[in-house]
């Protein structure tokens, strides 16, 4: 008799592995479709992991997707003359994106951030964190003066994305920074970036290397106005699709 019930025990236990295991693997088909559902499996994108860049505006350590209207500025720091962000416009919105290297075990997004929220303090302003698309993102309002001279503010929405070595961040502003309708052709772009982060050693939080497209006619840039201090290089603008 004992040797019956441990014979039955063992067949028990076998049949109880079995659905322990199918259960597992069903967790596992449910937290894959939950991570495409955040969008963590639709981009921003690593060049390994991007299975076609036909229609990609090269720029260096980023690939943007064209798109009708699509218009790009590369930002060039005056001191050094080397391109620091690039931003897109697009229907009357912005969206400037800076990639950055990153360590292979770590994120910087938590920290990045909280840095955010110190930088806009300072300047007198206010940061709502809140749950989007692409994860946490911050909402920042700074206090501006309008053209006319009245009091107000200028809102510009942050978000950021982890990648391999790397780190995306995206700047939203103009009508896409509060208007999900406004943000949605933005928001598409940001999801079609490919980063291009390379094999060479970099310390954390270094600039990618941006560079204008070599197949690029520069265009003049539009009227902006007049700030105090020393003259500045302006942005190059490429009309990109």
């Amino acid at each position: 008799m004992a040797f019956g019930r441990l014979k039955k025990n063992k067949q028990d236990q076998a049949k109880q592995d079995q659905e322990e295991q199918g259960q597992d693997g069903a967790d596992e088909v449910v937290d894959a479709a939950a991570g495409s559902e955040t969008g963590a499996a639709t981009g921003p994108w690593d060049v390994s992991d991007k299975p076609s860049e036909d229609g990609y505006v090269d720029l260096g350590a980023l690939r943007i997707a064209a798109a009708q209207g699509l218009q790009l500025r590369l930002e060039v720091e005056e001191k050094t003359q080397r391109v620091v962000a690039v931003t897109l416009d697009l229907n009357g919105s912005s969206l400037q994106l800076q990639a950055f290297a990153a360590p292979r075990s770590e994120t910087l997004w938590d920290e990045i951030r909280g840095q955010i929220g110190k930088s806009v303090g300072s300047q007198g302003g206010t940061v709502d964190e809140l749950d989007g698309v692409f994860g946490t993102e911050l909402l920042a309002k700074v206090p501006a003066q309008a053209q006319d001279g009245s009091k107000g503010y200028r809102v510009a929405r942050f978000v950021g994305v982890d990648g391999p070595r790397w780190f995306l961040r995206g700047v939203f502003g103009g009508p896409a920074a509060l208007d999900p309708q406004e943000a949605g052709p933005l928001e598409d772009v940001f999801r079609n970036v490919v980063v291009v982060r390379g094999e060479q050693p970099l310390p954390p939080r270094d600039l990618l290397q941006l560079r204008l497209p070599r197949d690029a006619s520069p265009l003049p840039r539009p009227a902006a106005p007049v700030k105090p201090g020393p003259p500045e290089r302006g942005p190059e603008i490429t009309t990109i699709g």
